[in-house]
């Protein structure tokens, strides 16, 4: 049983999504060994939400509450939230309702710009991030793929995700009224991910050729040779972010890599440093101090920073600071745009469609080791009345080829049954009936799996010899 828990921009606080999203990588492991019945467990979380794809293996009439509640608190352990917080909190999706949200997702449909590209490669590395956590289970596996071919049939022949819609540009499209000329404006990038790339990039469509990047996990040297930037070193950074414009932080660092003391001992640097440069003096304490980067530069009088990490890279404060204006991922997020109606319908038409036949397999799916079963009892039925016809001296093959394609024949209506049955979600009234009928019963444990689609397969070939 596929189960999903989320919390999004739709029903969650900023500051719940923040901690969710700062303990994602310990919740599914703790999920996974937190109740019997969880099999499996992939985290699905980005800046504006945090989702857990739960795998139950829960008995027929087993209810799936006790495992859910299970994932909920080990969820609140982790995050240091309270269970009765994110059970009021998290909406909930079962069943085959599971695929439909997450083909939606991963196409961008419930992201807060639709359409926004980045979506899709970070439900990919969720499901990266299952396998090599060893949480994640075949039934997950075939949806998260699933989403990801989904993801792309959306982009490729729908408009939604052509014009390179994402946070990034959204924010930059908000900044619009604060930049005069952005030919002209100095820009620091804080960060060297995927998202610093993808922030580079959208500030470069714009015009912006002064741009410097920071990494406080120290990669900046590298980011900065890969894409032809200038690296700012850590004695540099505070002269750096208060001679910037524009400030863009989009680190994975759990706390403030922007603040007002930051700000404050930038501008007291660079005022030092404009006083003189005599032995003792202010300017030579600054520097010693690592707060000027060139004697030259000055501390901008208005300056817009922007904070696209989540947990938030820059401190509430830095708005204390004369001239400074923050614009964080929960303003970005009121002034997201309205859907454009036409491409978002093909969008999610498509995504039902899919979502419908995933559902529709996973049902056929889940009669077929009773299909397996009936098989294998007819065939053995069979061969058992061939063995008899031949010891009787009938060995011209005319009686074993007439029992064959009996056989076919008989099995042919209770096959399209199980399948008719299974996507009319009756599938247990035809398990129940073979039961009841033939006291056929379908095998449970792995060896018998195994077994049984070989025997699936051979029942096959003998129904095409028929």
């Amino acid at each position: 049983m596929l189960i999903c828990l989320t919390a999004s921009h739709k029903n969650a606080g900023f500051d719940m999504l923040e901690r969710l999203s700062a303990t994602a990588d310990a919740a599914g492991p703790r999920i996974r060994s937190g109740h019997s019945a969880v099999q499996g467990a992939v985290i699905v979380a980005t800046c504006n939400r945090f989702e857990a794809y739960l795998d139950l293996d829960a008995a027929e009439g087993e209810s799936p509450v006790p495992a859910v509640h299970e994932a909920i608190r080990s969820v609140g352990a982790v995050a240091g939230l309270e269970p009765a917080q994110l059970r009021t909190t998290f909406g909930f999706v079962h069943g085959n309702a599971v695929a439909g949200h997450l083909f939606s997702v991963a196409s961008g449909l419930e992201s807060v710009v639709v359409g926004e590209g980045e979506i899709a490669g970070q439900v990919r590395r969720s499901l990266e991030r299952a396998r090599s956590e060893g949480t994640t289970t075949p039934d997950l596996e075939r949806l998260f793929q699933r989403a990801s071919q989904i993801s792309r049939r959306v982009k490729n022949e729908t408009g939604i995700g052509n014009e390179g819609r994402s946070v990034v540009r959204l924010a930059l499209e908000l900044a619009e009224s604060r930049i005069t000329d952005w030919a002209q404006t100095r820009v620091l990038l804080v960060g060297t991910g995927r998202f610093a790339g993808a922030s580079l990039a959208a500030l470069r469509d714009r015009g912006v050729t002064d741009v410097r990047v920071f990494s406080p996990s120290g990669r900046a040297a590298k980011f900065a040779a890969n894409h032809g930037i200038e690296a700012v070193a850590l004695r540099d950074v505070a002269a750096a972010a208060v001679s910037a414009d524009v400030i863009v932080t989009c680190t994975t660092a759990e706390h403030h890599v922007v603040d007002r003391a930051l700000l404050e001992a930038g501008r007291a640097g660079l005022e030092a440093s404009s006083a003189g440069g005599a032995a003792g003096s202010p300017a030579v304490a600054a520097r010693s101090l690592g707060l000027v980067a060139d004697p030259g530069e000055a501390a901008v009088e208005r300056q817009l920073v922007i904070d696209l990490g989540l947990p938030r890279n820059v401190a509430p404060d830095v708005v204390e600071v004369p001239g400074v204006e923050l614009l964080d991922l929960e303003t970005i997020r009121i002034h997201a745009p309205l859907e454009e109606f036409g491409a978002t319908d093909a969008a999610r038409a498509i995504v039902g469609g899919a979502a419908r036949a995933f559902g529709e397999a996973r049902d056929e799916q889940d009669v077929a080791p009773a299909a397996v079963a009936l098989r294998r009892h007819v065939f053995d039925l069979l061969d058992g009345e061939i063995e008899r016809a031949r010891s009787r001296g009938d060995d011209d093959g005319r009686t074993e080829e007439a029992l064959r394609h009996m056989a076919g024949v008989l099995l042919h209506t209770p096959m399209v049954r199980s399948r008719e049955l299974a996507r009319a979600g009756e599938q247990r009234a035809w398990i129940d009936g073979l039961a009841a009928v033939f006291g056929v019963v379908a095998e449970t444990d792995a060896a018998e799996r195994v077994s049984g689609a070989r025997d699936t397969l051979r029942g096959d070939a003998r129904e095409r010899r028929a």
